[in-house]
């Protein structure tokens, strides 16, 4: 259900390409330094976004230093990294972690069993730690799978469980800013399980999988329909955004919020097309 908040390399300068990619391998090396290999596997641009969204409102220091990877074994790369990027590291985890464990009870997947094991006593530490976030993933996941089970086409009450999750993701401390963070993760969170929904609709038809978009597929204008739900949750996120104080890297989180977002929505339409000409 990640991926889809990412930069649009074409509409950013080099500059900011770079200094994103420094962002997302801080973030990858932290998630090996605190949580080993299985942690990094964990790695997301989502959570990369909220990095750079949380050190541009926080205006953190940080410090970057060149390191080689198995990723990227013979140049050295910049990894950018600050007391968010911890912060980061953890959600990311936790999130997994959660997910793993709802795939084991769930489908007795062994394969998630031994993934949540791996990292179980590294994760049961930042449960104690972040327990607001915690209990927010761990209800958002039971709300999600209530939601299945019952074949609910309420996109209110289903994307609003990942929104409310979101929110607590982005509200690194209780503050002034405690709103209009919790209002954009809300909202952006509701737009990557859409976006999400929409991208896995005809393989769960095919499969007949649960999705909470195949009652309005069936109705006339759907494709409209379904671009229209997604710019009104975009909307919302970025005019929150947008009363923020970011100042720094606020190019690349303008990118991320009014172009990269859309990537994979327009790779589909792209593919849609194609196969209509076919």
């Amino acid at each position: 259900m990640f991926g889809y908040v990412t930069v649009h390399e074409p509409e950013l300068k080099v500059k900011d390409l770079n200094k994103y990619k420094a962002y997302y391998c801080g973030l990858c090396r932290v998630l090996k330094e605190e949580y080993g290999f299985m942690g990094q596997m964990t790695l997301t641009y989502d959570m990369t976004f909220a990095v750079i969204l949380l050190s541009s409102l926080y205006e953190c220091e940080g410090s970057t230093e060149m390191r080689r990877c198995k990723a990227h074994p013979v140049k050295k790369r910049p990894m950018l990294k600050n007391e968010v990027t911890s912060y980061a590291a953890a959600m990311n985890v936790l999130l997994a972690y959660y997910h793993l464990d709802d795939d084991w009870k769930d489908d007795r997947k062994i394969t998630s069993l031994a993934a949540r094991n791996v990292i179980r006593r590294r994760v049961s530490k930042v449960i104690r730690q972040y327990p607001r976030q915690s209990r927010a993933i761990r209800e958002s996941l039971k709300e999600l799978a209530a939601c299945e089970r019952e074949n609910s086409m309420d996109l209110d009450r289903t994307a609003g469980c990942f929104g409310e999750l979101m929110e607590e993701l982005f509200l690194y401390r209780k503050d002034v800013w405690e709103e209009q963070l919790r209002r954009m993760g809300f909202f952006l969170g509701k737009f990557i399980y859409l976006m999400d929904a929409y991208e896995d609709l005809p393989e769960d038809l095919e499969k007949n999988r649960y999705n909470p978009l195949k009652k309005i597929y069936a109705e006339e204008g759907y494709e409209e329909r379904i671009r229209e739900i997604l710019c009104m949750m975009i909307a919302e996120s970025t005019a929150e955004f947008e009363r923020l104080p970011c100042l720094i890297d606020v190019d690349i989180l303008r990118n991320i919020l009014y172009d990269g977002i859309w990537s994979r929505y327009n790779k589909i339409q792209m593919k849609k097309s194609e196969d209509q000409k076919k």
